[in-house]
């Protein structure tokens, strides 16, 4: 891994006068920075309007154990869009983000979703972080929902966010060296849309083969794949939310500088600086506002390795 304290380049200073429009499609919790809370201001403070249709709404996070709050029928999905479709700015949108579903009709309504904005938009891309467990804790989600995503999102999305839980449930292969994570991506590339970009990016991978005391994120594309490093700060419990913003950071930055290497670099640097200032604080949410400076000018920056 190389670590630098010199800034990493700054984003590309979007066109505010006509910003970028996205639809994010997630859960929302009203005390800390999960779902829509951990995604949407990460992507508006790099320039982009954010739409933000919720799946659920929790006083906070399911981490706690406890918690208040309801998961939306799917249906809420099918009329907000209509609302916006009836402003007459649905052709905007240049991109769709879902992350938690919280119930098996909600996939296809995300689906539905994505097929309605492509209709008014061909261009548009769709980012899916396919929110299902994580080591250590298994399975989170109702148990249809992994085979709903698998059957029904994967074939819709542009760009795919699993964790490395997550990549072996969706493809049902062991991943424990840089080969098998790569083997596995290759896979899950082959589902993914047709005619789109068909980036995997594999989030929070810790491997035999690799250093310890790291975590790494790998991005595989057709065109090849690339490995950015960073050390393994020492939060304990592990913070919810940081998958739900690193999808953000990396869909947000790929789409305004349209190559993967350079979002992989500037969103890991962001993250980076996120959990840092978040392990300086001790605190037991992500510091998502306290370090809201990271997500646009990063104190640190990683060396991204072609690795295929």
């Amino acid at each position: 891994m190389s670590l630098s304290d010199a800034p990493a380049p700054e984003a590309a200073v979007p066109d505010l006068s006509v910003p970028t429009s996205l639809l994010s499609i997630q859960s929302w919790v009203s005390y800390g920075h999960v779902g829509n809370a951990a995604a949407v201001f990460p992507l508006q403070r790099l320039g982009f309007e954010v739409w933000a249709i919720h799946t659920v709404q929790f006083s906070n996070h399911t981490g706690y154990g406890a918690w208040t709050g309801a998961v939306f029928p799917p249906e809420n999905i099918a009329e907000l869009i209509d609302g916006i479709e009836a402003r007459g700015v649905l052709p905007q949108c240049a991109g769709v983000l879902s992350g938690y579903m919280g119930s098996g009709g909600t996939v296809a309504a995300v689906v539905e979703a994505v097929r309605r904005v492509r209709a008014v938009n061909p261009a548009a891309l769709y980012c899916c972080d396919p929110v299902m467990g994580d080591v250590g804790r298994g399975v989170f989600v109702r148990p249809e929902l992994p085979d709903l995503i698998a059957a029904q999102a994967l074939s819709a999305a542009d760009i795919l966010t699993p964790n490395q839980f997550e990549l072996e449930l969706l493809t049902g292969q062991s991943v424990r060296t840089l080969e098998e994570a790569l083997a596995a991506a290759a896979a899950l590339r082959e589902r993914m849309h047709p005619g789109g970009p068909r980036i995997v990016l594999v989030t929070s991978l810790v491997r035999g083969d690799a250093p310890a005391d790291s975590i790494e994120t790998l991005a595989v594309t057709g065109d090849g794949a690339w490995l950015c490093r960073t050390p393994l700060l020492p939060l304990d419990p592990p913070r919810n939310g940081t998958g739900d913003a690193i999808a953000a950071l990396f869909f947000g930055h790929y789409l305004q500088s349209g190559e993967v290497t350079t979002a992989l670099q500037r969103s890991m640097g962001a993250l980076y600086g996120l959990l840092e200032r978040t392990h300086r604080t001790g605190s037991r949410e992500i510091a998502l506002i306290a370090a809201q400076e990271e997500f646009v000018r990063p104190s640190h920056t990683f060396t991204v390795d072609q690795v295929g």
